[in-house]
């Protein structure tokens, strides 16, 4: 018997504007996985802690700020040093295309742009995230 996906969906930063976040949030938890919304102006050490507390299969992090490069790399730094690398980190928001290969090399599984539709991630998700088993 295997038990659901777990997310953690995160607004790391500043960013005062959260409907993107909350219309994936509610369309991975629709798709049957279990969803945890951290809310706004969230710290990477606060995102990672909700992270390994909530036992979370992945991470999307909503980023619109402009300051996407700083906060993933530190969220990903903060879970290597918490021995939870096998925490996938997926993202989103206005982040142009030319930092988009830095941020895979930094360890991203997967950046959405503008206009991904909610299936496409979900799709993603179901794909690269593993399933864990009970």
């Amino acid at each position: 018997m295997s038990s659901r996906i777990r997310v953690v969906v995160a607004k790391p930063g500043l960013d005062g504007h959260d409907r993107g976040a909350k219309v994936v949030a509610r369309a991975l938890r629709d798709a049957g996985m279990e969803v945890i919304y951290t809310g706004l102006h969230q710290t990477p050490e606060q995102i990672v802690e909700t992270a390994i507390q909530e036992d979370a299969d992945a991470v999307g992090l909503s980023v619109l700020s402009g300051a996407h490069m700083t906060l993933f790399k530190r969220v990903l730094e903060l879970l290597a040093a918490r021995d939870a690398r096998d925490i996938v980190v997926f993202g989103g928001g206005i982040i142009p295309d030319a930092d988009i290969p830095e941020l895979e090399r930094l360890g991203v599984a997967k950046i959405f742009t503008p206009g991904a539709t909610t299936q496409s991630i979900v799709e993603w998700v179901r794909q690269n995230v593993a399933q864990p088993v009970a």
